[in-house]
């Protein structure tokens, strides 16, 4: 799985430091990918849902997706964008 694209969300919470992204991947996020976000912080992965959801929590950063889908949400608060490139080095070396 690749990262394809990082778009800035039109969702944004700015006023209160937070910027959101949009991660474009080449292909639907499997299970087995998800899990291995498990190390980047807290991880919560409802896989008994219809849509099965799964989020990534840190002091700088929440990540936030559904099984299936081709992307995923990463907000990041704004005095940490270091993070984007952590996340990145992160996924690139778990795919």
């Amino acid at each position: 799985m690749k990262i394809m694209d990082r778009i800035e969300s039109r969702e944004r919470c700015a006023e209160a430091g937070w910027y959101a992204y949009d991660y474009l991947f080449d292909e639907q996020m499997k299970p087995e990918f998800i899990r291995r976000l498990h190390p980047l912080g807290n991880f919560v992965y409802l896989s008994m849902l219809a849509k099965p959801f799964f989020k990534v929590e840190s002091d700088y950063f929440l990540i936030k997706g559904i099984e299936g889908d081709n992307f995923f949400r990463i907000a990041v608060h704004e005095a940490h964008q270091e993070v984007l490139e952590i996340i990145e080095e992160f996924i690139e070396g778990i795919v």
